[in-house]
């Protein structure tokens, strides 16, 4: 029998020191909402990494973005984590293995965090966490970071999470609102 992705036990949540890790799931619509339209404006300078806050949020909106992850997770096509604090269960944000390729196997890691959270080194916890993850439990051989030059916050996690430069891709990716090209750096981790 050939090897299926979705027969993998995968944790539906693990946790960090002072966060929990869990999977989308739906009715986490309204949490999604709020931790979105708080930071909007942060999050739209990304758009060519993060193509689902170009639409106007809503409660709707996110409640559709919770059940297609949410399939996804199923599925074994993208593995998308809400980011919570143990110490009040706010929803801080999101971590996920993304572009994945069951073969190697290989993932590229996604985050963003919610605005009122940032500078807390709660996204570099969740890096560390979710790496752990991947190499510990899904026999990752290779974890990808990639952060748009310009993300200066988004790369400065990477380091911090002790992934190592491996080259900047220059020119590579379009910016939707100023139509500028911009450059895309790789950061990885091996096994």
């Amino acid at each position: 029998m050939n090897f299926s992705p979705v027969l993998l036990d995968i944790p539906e949540q693990f946790e960090s020191e002072r966060l929990e890790m869990r999977a989308v799931v739906p009715g986490n619509g309204a949490l999604h909402f709020a931790a979105v339209q708080e930071s909007l404006t942060d999050l739209r300078r990304y758009l060519s990494h993060l193509p689902w806050v170009k639409d106007e949020p809503s409660v709707a909106g996110s409640e559709k973005y919770c059940r297609i992850q949410r399939s996804n997770f199923i599925q074994r096509e993208n593995l998308v984590y809400f980011i919570f604090l143990k110490s009040d269960q706010t929803l801080i944000g999101s971590v996920g293995l993304h572009r994945i390729d069951w073969t190697i196997p290989k993932f590229e890691i996604g985050y963003w965090c919610r605005s009122s959270a940032q500078g807390n080194g709660y996204v570099v916890q969740a890096v560390n966490a979710v790496t752990s993850l991947a190499f510990d439990k899904l026999a990752a051989r290779r974890v990808e970071i990639r952060a748009d030059d310009v993300n200066v916050p988004s790369w400065k996690v990477a380091e911090k999470a002790g992934f190592e430069l491996e080259g900047i891709l220059r020119k590579i990716e379009k910016d939707e609102l100023t139509g500028e090209l911009r450059d895309l750096r790789i950061y990885s981790k091996i096994a």
